[in-house]
């Protein structure tokens, strides 16, 4: 089969600011014939300082006029707070329209973990969220998870990822209660349970006492997605999407040149 470029529908990819390019960047190796369209709530950024019933309106609020607008393919919520807290939400109100979803990586945790010892740094919306614990309950009882909860990660990725300079003990701060020491045993794998916080692994890793795995899910995410997209024989890539919206509508200079290095026009 054989589809005009205009047939193939684009593929949504939503976060509450650019963490979810780590997403955006295995989706689009894996689904080279799709377009995508990125959004970005920077007008809500950061998630965490919301009640939860105002975030969760805002969230499906937002997707009624984006899917009505856009009529994409799939919707990747690339924001572990997004989709723990709205996700069942997204799915009633639009079960027309197929959603994956972003959460903690805990059960692969579980599974490669050799000391027992697994940590999910998250923001505080997804750590105190029932999904969360959950998961935990479902694929990690014989391990001990410490959930921690930053208040303030997702920020300084953001600055990070435009190019500011971060200091180390802000973020060292932030990473710290990470590292268990318990009979022997150290933490071994740290899950980054926010789609922000793998663009700074390398900082991690440097700030780190002592190695472990940082556990990034993107690629996960990338390869559940195109599992539900059709693939189309001999689909050419459409020229009408790879663009950015930010629900501010007045995205900084440093923000527009990092969309284009996605190839993203913004």
């Amino acid at each position: 089969m054989t589809a005009a470029t205009n047939e193939l529908k684009p593929v949504l990819v939503f976060d509450s600011g650019i963490g979810g390019l780590t997403v955006l960047r295995e989706a689009r190796v894996l689904m080279p014939e799709r377009g995508f369209i990125y959004i970005a709530d920077d007008a809500g950024f950061p998630y965490g300082n919301w009640e939860e019933p105002a975030l969760r309106e805002r969230i499906v609020d937002l997707f009624a006029k984006l899917l009505a607008q856009y009529d994409p393919e799939v919707c990747i919520i690339a924001c572990n707070t997004a989709f723990t807290l709205a996700g069942a939400d997204l799915r009633a109100a639009f079960p027309q329209m197929t959603f994956v979803g972003t959460v903690p990586a805990i059960k692969p945790a579980a599974e490669r973990t050799r000391s027992g010892l697994v940590s999910v740094l998250a923001t505080p919306g997804t750590v105190k969220r029932a999904y969360t614990r959950d998961l935990i309950q479902s694929f990690a009882t014989q391990c001990h998870v410490r959930l921690v909860g930053s208040q303030n990660l997702a920020r300084l990725a953001e600055a990070y990822i435009r190019g500011d300079v971060v200091d180390d003990e802000a973020v060292l701060t932030e990473v710290e209660q990470c590292f268990v020491e318990m009979d022997g045993r150290k933490t071994d794998i740290v899950v980054l349970a926010c789609t922000h916080y793998p663009f700074m692994a390398n900082i991690f890793r440097r700030l780190a006492p002592w190695p472990v795995d940082w556990l990034d899910p993107a690629e996960a995410i990338a390869r559940r997605a195109r599992s539900l997209v059709p693939q189309v024989a001999d689909a050419v890539h459409p020229d009408n999407f790879d663009f950015a919206v930010f629900t501010s509508g007045a995205p900084d200079f440093p923000t527009r040149r990092l969309m284009q290095g996605f190839g993203l026009k913004a």
